[in-house]
């Protein structure tokens, strides 16, 4: 069956059930179906470890009876099925409590465009041509270097979905996407020494996926480099937060302007709208209609039309992220962030890595994060690290066994430099991070 048709079933299907909605009895309703098709490759020292088949599909559907509430899902698509999620749905409406801040997104701002963001590349799910790319990735990272003594796997994925979503207010679209990824992670050893590291690439076209080649070696790469770690002395020194982690960073500025966090009052971000939280020359671009984006949409989960947005500028905070409930709790309007945000693009300073190392001088530079010590309501940072020790600006040692602290404030107002090459794997896009001072508790 062709794409546009499976499109066209599927919307046919999100209207059929939200006229059922108001037929039996809500005031409102929105629906959101979806259907995936993929293949899950793993294996492990060269041999088939694990295949799997996906094809699924469900429909969710939420329902209003005046300010009351009901949701229902259901993976079977038959008629019968359907109609019962409905009516479970509504009878669920009418013994929940009333919210005046529930409902669907005010109608003005519901998505009426959508351009085609070219996000469906799909190929035929190969179940041999996956095994092969896994094995011979892992087979890069085994012949690398003969300090690889093991793996845990590489994986080859590949999906092809589709999402509609609808509501009473007129909207039924919907669009088709693939992604595809390749990971590898392997250990290494020297003497009583035993490290691991991991590389990955993904992308919406598989054949922009870096060769397995490529994805072996680095993961290889990145092992060994790290064999012969040592612990280091507490200390307070700047760090560099390399590029494959720097946007962990920025998702934790997410967490704290999201409106979720701020009507419940547990940001350290409250009332901060319009203040200096970066330094002057970091702005963050959000751009939600970048073609093959990974994070791409023309609207969010319930429907509210994204746009081009920016999120800081001149290191100021510009604005928080709202959804449609949050933005009632705060008295305003959702921005279409109901599911996330939107290719976030982070400013830089125009350096090389080699030059931000310089910038460094002496210092820390990370390339792991382990824990999830990060407290949003104060701020506080603590996580386990590893990475490399730094002098004049040269790498010296490997390190390990460390935490690094701090508070997600002074960090923000901390950083000195972004690096020009970003890592364009996620919702942000970012170079590595300069920060110019945190505790590192080391032995």
């Amino acid at each position: 069956m062709q794409i546009d048709q499976q499109l066209v079933d599927i919307q046919n299907v999100v209207d059929d059930v939200l006229k059922l909605a108001l037929k039996k009895g809500a005031t409102q309703a929105e629906a959101s179906m979806s259907k995936v098709q993929g293949i899950a490759v793993s294996s492990r020292m060269q041999e088939v470890e694990n295949v799997e088949f996906t094809n699924d599909g469900g429909l969710g559907i939420s329902v209003y009876v005046g300010k009351c509430k009901g949701s229902a899902s259901t993976a079977d698509l038959s008629k019968e099925a359907l109609t019962l999620a409905v009516e479970k749905a509504v009878d669920i409406a009418r013994y929940t409590s009333e919210d005046p801040c529930t409902g669907l997104a005010d109608a003005e701002l519901i998505a009426t465009e959508f351009p085609d963001l070219d996000l469906y590349h799909p190929q035929v799910l190969d179940t041999e041509k996956a095994i092969k790319t896994a094995i011979e990735t892992e087979a890069a990272a085994m012949s690398y270097d003969n300090r690889i003594t093991n793996s845990d796997g590489a994986s080859y994925n590949a999906n092809l979905g589709m999402r509609v979503y609808g509501n009473t207010h007129g909207i039924n679209a919907g669009y088709p996407s693939s992604r595809y990824s390749l990971s590898c992670m392997v250990i290494g050893a020297e003497g009583d020494d035993m490290q691991r590291d991991y590389a990955y690439t993904v992308n919406r076209k598989a054949n922009l996926l870096n060769t397995a080649q490529a994805v072996g070696e680095e993961a290889a790469r990145a092992t060994v480099e790290r064999l012969g770690a040592r612990k280091i002395n507490t200390a307070n020194v700047p760090i560099i937060l390399h590029k494959d982690i720097a946007s962990s960073l920025f998702g934790h500025y997410v967490g704290a302007i999201s409106g979720g966090s701020l009507y419940r009052r547990s940001s350290f971000l409250l009332d901060s709208l319009g203040q200096q939280i970066f330094p002057e020359w970091l702005n963050i671009e959000e751009r939600p209609f970048i073609k093959n984006g990974l994070a791409s949409s023309s609207f969010d989960n319930e429907g509210v039309a994204t746009k081009d947005m920016t999120i800081v500028e001149g290191g100021k905070l510009s604005t928080y992220l709202y959804t449609t409930y949050s933005a009632r709790k705060l008295n305003t309007k959702s921005n279409g962030h109901a599911g996330g945000i939107h290719n976030w693009i982070v400013g830089d300073t125009g350096h090389s890595d080699a030059e931000l190392l310089k910038e460094l001088g002496t210092g820390l530079f990370v390339t792991e994060l382990m824990g999830q010590g990060v407290n949003i309501v104060t701020g506080d940072y603590s996580r386990g690290a590893a990475g490399f020790w730094v002098e004049n600006g040269e790498i010296q040692y490997p390190v390990h066994e460390v935490t690094i602290a701090g508070n997600l404030r002074d960090m923000f107002a901390g950083v000195t430099a972004i690096g020009r090459d970003k890592d364009v794997r996620g919702s942000v896009q970012t170079g590595s991070i300069l920060i110019d001072n945190m505790k590192i508790a080391g032995s």
